[in-house]
């Protein structure tokens, strides 16, 4: 099979495709002949940014071709998504039971791979940030994968301001159409009126301004893997809180409502609530393509890698 794989940390060109044994499916695991996979800001980080190269994992969804013992949920022929921690940038993926779920006939792999993993991260990052009926919300990173979805998420949760903030002009009219009411520039001096909860999913420089943008008591969540600093100072006068979120707490932590969280995105779907927007589908051998898409900020919406 083909797989792509690095062995030198740096940009999207040292990316390249080789031949590679099935891996076998172990006690738990599920073997996908994998149709689509999603390309994330993290993994394009890991690329240029890790101590060492290692297997790029990600969001896979596609056709269960063997299952290894003790699987009791899925068999062979089941369409199913999920997220592969080894080699996921492949024509065959290995995917844990317990991180996998079935994907509903109606629905894609493209839909599946930019529904599933975004919408959870989408939906956590939005209750942890403690909505209240009538809040102003406020999604950096508007136009990514998640930032798509936390917007609907936010206009759903019947927010009364929806604020998009995005890097370039030619961003706004798309995350409007998704349900921004506004919509600001990270290099614009001012963000608008403060707003109740921010949904960071850049971090870094953008941090300062994003925590100036909130209201007194405002939160802030930032569910980024970008990390930076937090003026403490800043948090005291206006009262407000940071919030750290990551989905894989709630996975491992939390497996009942991972489930009910992830069967509720395919109802929101159906009923249109939640729409996935996808950038681009590019060949696998092209993934040096995704990953430079994806790193530029260029994307509107998912990038999906089609084997």
């Amino acid at each position: 099979m083909r797989r792509v794989r690095y062995e030198v940390t740096g940009g999207p060109e040292v990316l390249f495709v080789e031949e590679a044994s099935v891996p076998d499916p172990g006690p738990g695991e599920l073997l996908v002949r994998n149709e689509a996979v999603g390309v994330t800001l993290p993994a394009v980080r890991k690329v240029r940014e890790a101590a060492e190269p290692g297997p790029l994992g990600g969001e896979v969804a596609g056709v269960v071709a063997a299952v290894g013992e003790g699987v009791t949920g899925f068999s062979t022929g089941d369409r199913v998504t999920g997220l592969c921690f080894s080699h996921a940038y492949a024509e065959l993926a290995l995917v844990h039971e317990a991180m996998a779920s079935r994907v509903p006939d109606r629905a894609s792999a493209v839909d599946a791979v930019a529904l599933v993993r975004s919408g959870l991260v989408a939906r956590g990052a939005y209750e942890a940030g403690r909505p209240r009926p009538g809040d102003s919300v406020m999604v950096t990173a508007a136009a990514s994968a998640v930032g798509t979805l936390a917007l609907q998420y936010a206009r759903a949760g019947g927010a009364s301001r929806v604020v998009a903030a995005v890097g370039s002009a030619e961003k706004a009219e798309f995350v409007r159409a998704l349900g921004a009411d506004e919509v600001v520039l990270y290099e614009d001096e001012s963000w608008g009126e403060p707003v109740d909860v921010v949904l960071d999913g850049v971090g870094g420089e953008l941090l300062g301004p994003a925590v100036r943008a909130l209201a007194p008591g405002g939160r802030l969540v930032a569910f980024s893997s970008g990390g930076g600093a937090i003026d403490a100072y800043e948090l005291l006068v206006r009262g407000a809180s940071v919030i750290g979120f990551q989905m894989a707490a709630i996975a491992r932590g939390e497996p009942e409502l991972y489930a009910r969280w992830r069967d509720e995105l395919w109802d929101l779907h159906r009923d249109g609530t939640l729409r996935p927007r996808v950038c681009a589908e590019i060949p696998l051998a092209e993934a040096a393509r995704a990953h430079e898409l994806v790193e530029s900020r260029r994307n509107m919406g998912k990038v999906v890698l089609v084997p």
